[in-house]
């Protein structure tokens, strides 16, 4: 399970919405996104709706301003949990 906190301001401020699993539209929920803290999970954002657009990988971690996430712009539309897989892999050649 994740937690991502998303800040319409820098520095974790001004109006904020907390999520916990895949949004295809984070547009009711904010108008732009300018600083983000990632309690725990890994975490795909996206510039558009419906998981399109420029993507950002973020980890565990803070944010405070979207070009620490190499951002273009504060739009964050959409964003998706990445799968934790604590599982041991083999391959065979």
């Amino acid at each position: 399970m994740g937690k991502i906190t998303f800040y319409e301001d820098r520095g974790f401020q001004g109006h904020h919405y907390e999520c916990s699993s895949d949004h295809s539209n984070l547009q009711p929920y904010f108008s732009r996104c300018n600083s983000v803290r990632v309690d725990s999970g890994c975490w795909m954002l996206y510039e558009q709706p419906n998981y399109t657009g420029g993507q950002y990988f973020l980890r565990c971690g803070d944010y405070p301003d979207y070009q620490q996430w190499m951002g273009l712009s504060d739009s964050v539309r959409s964003c998706r949990l990445i799968p934790h897989h604590a599982h041991t892999f083999q391959i065979r050649v």
